[in-house]
């Protein structure tokens, strides 16, 4: 098993710590029913009537890796914020210490999904430094399957080498969007992965056919083929 070290850089008392994704799963997956029926049975058609719940590709990308949460509550507010502009932006207020910055809009004038952001994308200062071992990296992602007010933009870093603080720019899923981001709001997931080299290649005949093979496996069996004869448990402790 593999360590990821998280460090609080400044040294302040820390109400929010990251933790496994695993444990903060969202109340929507949660009070979900595994089927549609509410009966684990199949339907007269012989197709079993499965929600999302029981994918497990969805459930391994909620549970992956850690949560990052936001450690202030933010307050947005729809301003003028130039006299001679007729046009409102969101202006943040926020407790605690600088938890946000700004990146002019020329940075990535046409970032796609910027959501109109015209003057700035807004930063999240992210308080922990992470450390994985030699030859790890992570992915830096949007919480998955969560319901958010903003979207911070992925990225990956090397942090087996950087374990500086890592920001999180971002914008407003609506740019009109006034409210609270109360502290404790999931801001981040982190999942980290091994990095190597990679081909590309296209599948032959007996790449055909083993993919047949495993579609047959899984359709002889009414319930969860994928993931009693394919899935792999993943650990984030």
């Amino acid at each position: 098993m593999q360590n990821i070290t998280f460090t609080n850089l400044y040294n302040t008392e820390v109400l929010h710590p990251p933790i496994s994704a695993s444990k903060v799963v969202p109340d929507w997956y949660k009070d979900l029913n595994s089927y549609s029926s509410n009966k684990k049975e199949p339907l007269k058609n012989s197709s079993v009537p499965t929600t999302i719940k029981r994918c497990m590709p969805v459930f391994d990308s909620i549970t992956a890796g850690y949560i990052l949460f936001t450690p202030y509550d933010v307050f947005v507010t729809q301003e003028q914020l130039e006299e001679d502009s007729p046009n409102l932006q969101p202006f943040y207020h926020w407790k605690g210490n600088k938890f946000i910055d700004f990146h002019p809009i020329a940075q990535a004038p046409n970032y796609p999904n910027n959501s109109g952001h015209t003057e700035a994308f807004p930063k999240f200062n992210n308080q922990w430094g992470i450390k994985t071992p030699k030859g790890y990296s992570i992915i830096i992602l949007q919480p998955l399957h969560r319901k958010s007010v903003f979207t911070i933009l992925p990225g990956i870093v090397d942090t087996d080498k950087y374990d500086a603080a890592i920001n999180f720019p971002f914008v407003l899923n609506d740019i009109n969007f006034s409210g609270l981001i109360p502290a404790g709001t999931p801001m981040a997931q982190v999942i980290p992965f091994k990095r190597d080299s990679w081909k590309m290649n296209f599948g032959k005949e007996e790449d055909l056919k083993n993919a047949n093979d495993t579609r047959k496996k899984v359709g002889s069996i009414f319930f969860d083929g994928y993931k009693s004869m394919f899935r792999q448990k993943k650990d984030f402790l």
